[in-house]
C-alpha cells in the first residue's frame, strides 16, 4: 500500500477510515467522528494550549460545550473528521464543516499542539472539501484570527483557489470545494515529501536495532548484525535478543523497550508468529520504522495474510512505516551512512544505481552480480510483500537523491500503476528508469467480450503501454537489465540513433551491424571527410565504411584515434568498439585507449562508447579515476543495450504533451445518462443510450434508427432513399456478424424486409431472440479502425486503437495507452500502427483525415476519465476517409465505479 494521489472530479465522501502519510513520513488515521469518541475528544480539548483554544474558538470557552459541538454531526449539513494515532487511537486533530447556505459551509480545524506543522490540517481540508462537494456544497468559508498565521498559511498553500479578506478583526477565507489542477499539484508535492521522508527512515537512519540478532553467523539475524558492524554503519547500533547477554562483545538487550534511546529503524528477524508482538513493543518504544525480514506472511496463503494484516494494523495505529515483510533488507553505500541491513554475503561497491527488487532471493543474486560486474549501487531495497513502502515511494526518494542517477527495478506486480506512471514520467525526464517486469505470458489474461478486451488480454501490452508513456526502459531479461544499467551508469545518453562500429575483425563487425539495425539503430554511412582522416593512420587494407574494420594488426592506439575522428566530425551519436585478441595487440592496451577515448567523447559531445571484448578474460581493470567503459561479451548484447538507451533518449527529448481542454462536451448530461442506466443494473447499454453517450462527447456515430421489426425497417430504408445496412438487436448478441446479424448494401424496402426476415431466423438459430433492428445508411468506404477502452482493475481505463473490422484479432495491429491521453499520445498511437500508411494514402488513395481520428481518441479518453463506470467500450469499425471519420458500430458496458480518493491515503 502506498500514498495515492488527490483525484479529480466527483470524489466519494471519505466516510471510510483512511491512513495518510504526513510531512515527516509517519502516518495518522483519518475517519469520521462516531458516538464513542466523546471521551477521547474531551481529552484532546483539555490538552490543547490556551493559545490553540483561543485560535479555534476566538477565546476561551467551556470545554464541555466545545466537546458537544465537536460531536454534533449528521454527515450532511454537519460533517466532522478526526485524526488518530497510537494503539489507543488518541485524537490529534479535529475538523468539521457546517452548512450555512444551499451551497456554502463553514469549516474549522483544531490540531494538537505537538502535531502542528506536520500537514494534518491540509490533509483534513482536502477530505472535508471532497465530502462537502459530494453533498452539494460548492464553497467553503472560514473565519481566522489574524494572529493565527499557521492556519492562514494552510489555506494559502492548499492549492485551492483561496480568497482572503480582512474585516471586523478576522480574516475571512473562501475556497471552492472542487479541486483544480493546482490543487492536485500541491497534493502531489506533499505526497512526494512524505515519501522521501518515509524512505529516508530506512536508508538514512540515525540508529538501528536488530531484533533477533544472534551470535551464530549462519542465522539471518546474525548475518545482518555482522554486516552492519563490518561495513561500519555510522549511526547507533543495538542488538536485541532475550536469550543472550552479549553478541561479539556488544550488549544484547532483552527487548526494544530496554534500548536507552528511541530507535529510528528496527530490523526484525524473528519467527513470523512473533512479529506482530515485537512490532507492538517497537511502537510503544517510539520506533519510527520497521524492516521485517521474516517470511511467513501473505506469500504463504490465508494464515500468513492474516498475520500481515495484523502487522500492518500495528504500524498504522502507531504511525510507523514498514518495508517487507519477507524481504532481503536494505543497504546504502554512502560514506555518510554505510548501511548494510541485509543478509547478503558482500556489500556492492558504491555507485550511481538505485536498485529495487520485489524478490528477496533475486536480490541476493543482484548484489552478487553487482560485485562481479563492478557495478556500483547507491542503495538497494528489497520490498518483499510491499505491505507499506512500495516502488512508487522509492522512485520519489531516488528522484531527489544526489547519489543516484540511474534507477533499476525488478517488478512482479504493481500496487498503484497509475501513480507509478505519473511519478515515473516525471522522474524519467532527469534519471533513466530500467525495469524487468515478469509475467509476459497471456496465462493470466482476463477473458473479455469485446474486440478491445480480446486484444488487450492477449499479452501484457498494458504494461508496455505504461512503461512507454512513462519513459521506462523495459528489458526482457536480468542480463539486459544489467547491460543497460551499466551503459547508463557510465556513459551519456545518445542524442540520436546513429551508430558507428569500430572493430579489428570483420565478422563481429557485420554481426554487430545486423544487431544494431534490429535494435532500431542506424548504421550510418561514413562521410568522405572521416574516411580521409582515417586513411591517414589506418592500414591500407582497412575497410573505412561502417563497420570500420581496422584489421587484426591495428595497434591499440588506433581505437582511440578512430573514435576521436568520428567524434570530431560528428559522424555518429554512439560508438561500439569491438576487440578480438590477435597475437600482437594486448587487451589491457586497448582498454586503456578506449577509456581515454570514451572520456573525451563523453565530456566533449556526449557520445557514449560501448566496448565488446571477445576474449575469455574480459576487459582488464583500469586504475582508480579512469573513465569506465561498459564492456560486453558479444556484439549483440552491446547493440541491444544501445538500442534501449537510444529509444529512451528519443523519448526524453520529445515534448511532454498536454491533456487538452476539449470543447462541446456535455459531461453533466452524460453523468445523468450513466446514472439512469445503472439504476436499471450493470451491463451493456442499449443502442439509443450508446448513441446518446457518444454524442455527449462529440464522437460521431453514423445516423442510426432503431426499429421494432422487418416491416418498420423496410419503411425506414425507403424513407432514407440510400443504400442501408441493417443489424440485429438481441440480448447477449455482441459479435453480430458471427450470428448472421449484419447485412450490408441493401436497396429499397423489399430487399430490406427480406433480409431482415432472414436475419431473424439466423439469429434465432444462433441461440438469440431478435428484439429489434438497427438501420443505418451505408458509409462511404474508407480505412477501418477500431477504437476501444477496457477498464483494467489495476491500471484504470486502457485505450486501444488499431486496424478494425471483423478481422481485428487476427491482424493484432493495435496501439495501447493508459488514460488520460495527451495530444502527443493520440498522434503516436496512430503512427505506431502498421496500417498507418493506409491513412496517409496508399497506392494513390487519397489521404485520410488523420486529425479527426486523433481528436476522437482524445474525446474517448475524456469520456472514460470522467465516467469510470464505463468499463468496456468498443467502436468497431470506425471508417476514416478524406472528409472525416464515422463510428459505424459501438458497444458500451457499465459497472459501478470504484470510489475515488479525495486526498493522499495509504
Amino acid at each position: 500500500m502506498s500514498v495515492a494521489r488527490i483525484e479529480a472530479a466527483r470524489p466519494q465522501t471519505p466516510a471510510r477510515t483512511v491512513d495518510v502519510a504526513l510531512r515527516d513520513g509517519s502516518t495518522v488515521r483519518v475517519r469520521g467522528v462516531c458516538g464513542e469518541d466523546r471521551p477521547a475528544i474531551e481529552r484532546f480539548l483539555h490538552e490543547l494550549s490556551p493559545r490553540s483554544i483561543g485560535f479555534r474558538f476566538f477565546g476561551q470557552v467551556d470545554l464541555a460545550w466545545a466537546a458537544d459541538w465537536s460531536m454534533d454531526v449528521d454527515d450532511g449539513d454537519r460533517y466532522a473528521l478526526v485524526a488518530t494515532t497510537g494503539h489507543d487511537q488518541e485524537i490529534v486533530a479535529h475538523a468539521a464543516y457546517i452548512r450555512t447556505g444551499p451551497e456554502r459551509a463553514e469549516v474549522a480545524f483544531t490540531v494538537a499542539d505537538a502535531w502542528q506543522g506536520h500537514g494534518i490540517a491540509t490533509i483534513m481540508l482536502g477530505h472535508l472539501a471532497a465530502a462537502a462537494e459530494e453533498n452539494g456544497i460548492r464553497l467553503l468559508t472560514a473565519e481566522v484570527l489574524p494572529a493565527n498565521h499557521h492556519m492562514i498559511q494552510v489555506f494559502r498553500d492548499s492549492g485551492y483557489a483561496v480568497e482572503l479578506q480582512t474585516s471586523d478583526g478576522a480574516v475571512h477565507v473562501e475556497l471552492p470545494t472542487s479541486p483544480s489542477e493546482q490543487t492536485r499539484e500541491r497534493f502531489e508535492q506533499r505526497e512526494q515529501a512524505a515519501a522521501i521522508a518515509a524512505v529516508g527512515l530506512f536508508l538514512r537512519p540515525g540508529s538501528v536495532a536488530v531484533i533477533g540478532a544472534s551470535p551464530k553467523r549462519a542465522t539471518v539475524g546474525g548475518a545482518i548484525l555482522r554486516n552492519l558492524r563490518s561495513q561500519g554503519f555510522t549511526g547507533r547500533l543495538y542488538a536485541v535478543n532475550r536469550r543472550v547477554h552479549t553478541i561479539a562483545g556488544r550488549r544484547a538487550y532483552d527487548s526494544i523497550a530496554e534500548v536507552p534511546k528511541p530507535v529510528d529503524l528496527a530490523v526484525i528477524a524473528v519467527p513470523a508468529e512473533q512479529v506482530a508482538a515485537v512490532a507492538r513493543e517497537c511502537a510503544a518504544a517510539g520506533t519510527r520504522a520497521l524492516l521485517v525480514i521474516s517470511a511467513g506472511f501473505s506469500e504463504v496463503g490465508a494464515e500468513g495474510a492474516v498475520r500481515q494484516s495484523e502487522l500492518v494494523e500495528v504500524c498504522r495505529e502507531a504511525g510507523m512505516r514498514l518495508i517487507g515483510p519477507n524481504c532481503l533488507g536494505v543497504l546504502n553505500t554512502s560514506a555518510e551512512v554505510r548501511l548494510d541491513a541485509t543478509f547478503a554475503e558482500r556489500m556492492p561497491p558504491p555507485g550511481p544505481i538505485g536498485f529495487l527488487s520485489q524478490s528477496g532471493g533475486l536480490g541476493i543474486a543482484v548484489i552478487e552480480a553487482a560485485n562481479r560486474l563492478g557495478l556500483g549501487l547507491s542503495s538497494f531495497v528489497s520490498v518483499g510483500n510491499k505491505a507499506d513502502i512500495s516502488g512508487n515511494d522509492l522512485l520519489e526518494y531516488w528522484e531527489q537523491d544526489a547519489d543516484t542517477s540511474v534507477l533499476m527495478l525488478y517488478l512482479e506486480s504493481f500496487g498503484n500503476p497509475r501513480r507509478f506512471a505519473r511519478i515515473a514520467r516525471r522522474v524519467s525526464r532527469a534519471k533513466p528508469i530500467v525495469a524487468v517486469k515478469s509475467g509476459r505470458s497471456p496465462a493470466g489474461a482476463r477473458a473479455s467480450a469485446s474486440h478491445t478486451g480480446a486484444l488487450l488480454s492477449a499479452s501484457d501490452v498494458t504494461v508496455d503501454a505504461l512503461f512507454g508513456q512513462a519513459g521506462v526502459i523495459r528489458t526482457d531479461t536480468m542480463q539486459e537489465l544489467f547491460d543497460v544499467g551499466a551503459l547508463l551508469a557510465a556513459q551519456p545518453v545518445p542524442a540520436g540513433t546513429r551508430v558507428a562500429i569500430v572493430t579489428n575483425a570483420g565478422g563481429p563487425g557485420i554481426m554487430c551491424a545486423d544487431a544494431c539495425q534490429s535494435a532500431g539503430l542506424d548504421v550510418v554511412e561514413i562521410s568522405a571527410a572521416v574516411r580521409s582522416r582515417l586513411a591517414g593512420f589506418l592500414a591500407p587494407e582497412a575497410s573505412l565504411g561502417n563497420p570500420i574494420d581496422m584489421i587484426a594488426t591495428a595497434p591499440a592506439q588506433s581505437y582511440r584515434r578512430t573514435i576521436e575522428a568520428l567524434v570530431a566530425e560528428d559522424a555518429c551519436d554512439a560508438i561500439v568498439a569491438i576487440f578480438v585478441p590477435p597475437l600482437l595487440t594486448r587487451a589491457e592496451d586497448v582498454a586503456r585507449e578506449l577509456r581515454a577515448a570514451a572520456a573525451n567523447a563523453a565530456n566533449a559531445v556526449g557520445v557514449p562508447v560501448a566496448a565488446v571484448f571477445m576474449n575469455s578474460e574480459g576487459v582488464p581493470p583500469g586504475r582508480d579515476g579512469d573513465a569506465h567503459v561498459p564492456t560486453f561479451g558479444f556484439p549483440e548484447d552491446a547493440a541491444r543495450a544501445l538500442g534501449h538507451v537510444a529509444r529512451y533518449g528519443r523519448w526524453r527529448s520529445r515534448p511532454l504533451g498536454r491533456v487538452p481542454q476539449l470543447t462541446g462536451i456535455r459531461s453533466d448530461e452524460a453523468a445523468a445518462l450513466v446514472a439512469a442506466a445503472l439504476s436499471d443494473g450493470e451491463g451493456w447499454l442499449g443502442a439509443s443510450e450508446v448513441a446518446a453517450l457518444l454524442d455527449c462527447y462529440g464522437l460521431p456515430l453514423v445516423e442510426t434508427r432503431i426499429l421494432a421489426g422487418p416491416a418498420e425497417a423496410a419503411a425506414a430504408a425507403a424513407e432514407m432513399g440510400v443504400p442501408v445496412a441493417i443489424k440485429a438487436i438481441a440480448k447477449g448478441l455482441l459479435h453480430k456478424s458471427d450470428a448472421g446479424g449484419v447485412r450490408l448494401g441493401l436497396r429499397g424496402a423489399r430487399q430490406v424486409k427480406k433480409a431482415a426476415e432472414e436475419m431473424a431466423g439466423a439469429v434465432d438459430r444462433a441461440g438469440h431472440r431478435l428484439e429489434g433492428l438497427l438501420v443505418q445508411p451505408m458509409v462511404e468506404p474508407g480505412v477501418e479502425l477500431l477504437m476501444g477502452v477496457v477498464h483494467d482493475q489495476s491500471f484504470g481505463p486502457v485505450i486501444a486503437c488499431g486496424a478494425g473490422g471483423t478481422s481485428v484479432e487476427v491482424l493484432g495491429d493495435v496501439a495501447v495507452r493508459i488514460t488520460p491521453l495527451t495530444d502527443l499520445d493520440g498522434q503516436e498511437m496512430l503512427r505506431g500502427l502498421r496500417t498507418f500508411r493506409l491513412l496517409e494514402g496508399y497506392r494513390g488513395a487519397p489521404a485520410c483525415d488523420i486529425a479527426t481520428v486523433e481528436e476522437m481518441l482524445l474525446r474517448l479518453s475524456a469520456l472514460v476519465e470522467a465516467h469510470p463506470e464505463v468499463v468496456e467500450l468498443d467502436a468497431n469499425p470506425v471508417v476514416v476517409g478524406p472528409a472525416g471519420a464515422t463510428i459505424v458500430d459501438a458497444r458500451i458496458r457499465l459497472a459501478g465505479a470504484p470510489p475515488r480518493r479525495p486526498v493522499p491515503s495509504l
